[in-house]
């Protein structure tokens, strides 16, 4: 395969079109270039990678359409090193692009999520967090403005006759126009900078250099990568000894990389740094991978596995449109980049490959979603992952907890999706707790600290564990020792709904119902005081719930609070606020609760509000209070006044009158 541009003299030159890029792009790409990051080699390995798919598509789409090989199978990738004119070149014959393929892949940098990588970019800390942002957010092709000040890229699609040729400086704006190419593929050359050690820009016209990149970088790559190397050796006479002043260009190509597909290889055969390399080739993450498993099959089914968990979240991870999925393959031939099959969706951080001996290499999409061996692999793999997760909680817990901190709100998805797997991902849960302010707690270890008359597993949700701690719900489980656990993910409102017990202890929310702290004795005992102060107080009750009808369902005293005055709670099937909430901002909106008003039977603002009432039943002022009380349990719990204009009247009219006397 040759890695030289043929192009055909016409009578008129193709027209040229200069493209520019929109404004924030174009301040993207120049953070790019100009970024500190020292270890500018590492472009070298973004385009071998990229050259590596586009060998693998073309081998997937040539499983339903033989023809786009035109007769060439052996697929390859060829660097050509030119150190007269500093250039370096990289070629494949894979799958190539059309121009309008060219203009959305290469034309457009970080089609989405650009203006969040500006600034995540602008707010790194280091050249090294910028340099892995770049990788996280998938635009490692411009990698190569680090080390060339510009890029030509001549493509032709397989199966087209047509081919394009794309040429920036990197300066903002970029040109494109039709051109002649004999075969498909892509040649991508850079026009090298200056070489500059001290900033991390070597002689990448070195034959040597570029074989050790190659070698460092992408060894595993499943193509080979052939380099051209030329050179003046001495001429040999007929007995091999050299003519003196007598020089000849002497030509080889060499192929650079092993080959051997990692996921094949002996573990005790493979470095840390060959791990690493590899998963940075199959995820274009720039960051190490936090862990690495590897799995085999033997039997009825066979297949063998390499997967990784990243050590940070994608910046769209959590977004609904997130891609995921496992590179699968037929005895070592990649048919599908991203076989979501392969994991449930709770596990879609982890990476890595899978090779089976089992499935046809023409598998349809529609036919492997069938396959019964997707379907038990998936399971081994489940399975696998979710042991790996535990041994790493148990051996290394700060390991785990940096996993947890990026993907434990994925693992509760599976709470409520995964019901054969549901026991194991529960003892994997991490939650904030009040027992301590920074450490997590899991479930087992809760119920280890309960006390014995305990009997449930209590929990309060809320949208921050600011909110959470500030709560009125927690004071009487704070005044009597009693550890509360803080759900502060959004996708524990619905966890709660399949998590209800552990160990044979219900999981309790201490906002709904009504609470029964310590032992029988002293429960019965509080309950006789609450019944009697009820039936005390029951025509001021009834007031405040005729007041407040349109809002509250009920208006009753409470044994949960001792400092503050009032709290709203929830029955026990009720919402929480938070998924209520959620509900509302749907596209139908959501049921609109009424909750139940708690009032702090020992609390003096109860007792003067008995007074103003015993001496005259139709106070003005009871309605504001009314109000007030209300007001105040929904800002405690962190919810917004229903009608803030109310609110704010009913305070000024209090007040006035309070201080009149």
């Amino acid at each position: 395969m040759s890695t030289e541009a043929t192009e055909t003299k016409k009578e008129a030159k193709p027209k040229t079109r200069t493209l520019q890029f929109k404004a924030e792009t174009k301040q993207l790409l120049d953070l790019m270039i100009h970024s500190l990051y020292t270890n500018k080699e590492i472009f070298l390995r973004e385009l071998i990678s990229n050259a590596s798919d586009a060998c693998d598509r073309l081998r997937f789409e040539a499983l339903t359409n033989p023809e786009l090989l035109d007769g060439e199978e052996e697929l390859e990738i060829r660097l050509e090193a030119d150190g007269e004119n500093r250039t370096l070149t990289i070629a494949d014959n894979g799958i190539g692009m059309s121009k309008d393929e060219v203009i959305s892949n290469i034309g457009t940098i970080a089609r989405s999520g650009t203006r969040e990588l500006m600034d995540q970019l602008q707010e790194a800390q280091s050249s090294d967090a910028a340099a892995q942002l770049i990788g996280q957010f998938g635009v490692g092709f411009y990698s190569a403005f680090m080390a060339a000040d510009k890029v030509t890229l001549l493509t032709r699609r397989a199966g087209e006759d047509g081919a394009t040729l794309w040429q920036s400086t990197g300066d903002g704006k970029f040109k494109i126009r039709d051109a002649e190419k004999s075969s498909r593929g892509t040649i991508i050359t850079l026009h090298l900078k200056p070489v500059d050690r001290d900033n991390g820009i070597e002689d990448f016209t070195e034959t040597y250099t570029v074989s050790r990149i190659v070698k460092r970088y992408s060894d595993f790559v499943s193509y080979p990568i052939i380099l051209k190397d030329e050179r003046e050796e001495p001429v040999k006479d007929e007995d091999g000894n050299p003519v003196e002043g007598k020089t000849e260009t002497v030509v080889e190509h060499k192929t650079v990389n092993s080959m051997k597909p990692i996921w094949t290889r002996p573990e005790s055969e493979v470095t840390a740094e060959e791990y690493n390399e590899f998963y940075k080739h199959i995820s274009h993450d720039w960051n190490e991978p936090l862990n690495h498993f590897s799995f085999r099959a033997e039997g009825r089914i066979e297949y063998q596995s390499l997967l990784f968990i990243p050590s940070t979240a994608p910046y769209d991870f959590y977004y609904h449109g997130y891609e995921f999925g496992l590179q699968l393959y037929v005895r070592r031939v990649m048919i599908m980049d991203q076989c979501e099959d392969l994991v449930p969706r709770y596990l879609r951080f982890v990476r890595g490959v899978v090779d089976s001996s089992d499935l046809p290499l023409n598998i349809s999409r529609q036919r492997l979603q069938e396959d019964r061996h997707i379907s038990q692999i998936r399971r081994w793999l489940t399975k696998k992952v979710l042991d790996s997760l535990t041994e790493m909680m148990r051996d290394d817990r700060e390991k785990y907890d940096t996993f947890w901190e990026q993907f434990g709100r994925s693992v509760k998805e599976g709470i409520g999706s995964d019901w054969d797997n549901k026991d194991k991902i529960t003892k994997l849960l991490l939650f904030q707790s009040s027992a301590d302010d920074e450490k997590l707690t899991t479930l087992a270890d809760y119920v280890e600290r309960m006390p014995e008359e305990q009997t449930e597993i209590y929990y309060l949700t809320g949208e921050s564990r600011a909110v959470v701690e500030n709560s009125p719900h927690l004071e009487a489980f704070r005044d009597k020792g009693y550890e509360v656990l803080y759900f502060v993910d959004t996708v524990d409102e619905l966890m709660t709904q399949s998590l209800t017990e552990f160990d044979d202890k219900k999981l309790k929310s201490i906002g709904k119902g009504t609470v029964d702290l310590g032992n029988e004795e002293e429960r019965e005992e509080k309950k006789k005081a609450l019944e009697t102060k009820e039936e005390e107080l029951k025509d001021l009750l009834e007031l405040l719930q005729k007041k407040l009808d349109d809002h509250v369902k009920h208006v009753r005293l409470t044994n949960r609070l001792t400092s503050s005055p009032v709290c709203l709670v929830g029955a026990d099937h009720d919402y929480s606020p938070q998924m209520e909430r959620l509900l509302q901002k749907g596209d139908f909106g959501g049921p609109k609760q009424r909750r139940i008003l708690e009032l702090n039977p020992e609390h003096q603002i109860l007792a003067n509000l008995q007074d103003r009432f015993q001496k005259d039943t139709e106070d003005p002022l009871l309605d504001q209070y009314a109000q007030l009380l209300f007001g105040y349990g929904l800002l405690a719990e962190g919810s917004e006044l229903e009608d803030p204009v109310a609110f704010n009247q009913a305070m000024v009219e209090v007040m006035g009158r309070d201080l009149a006397g």
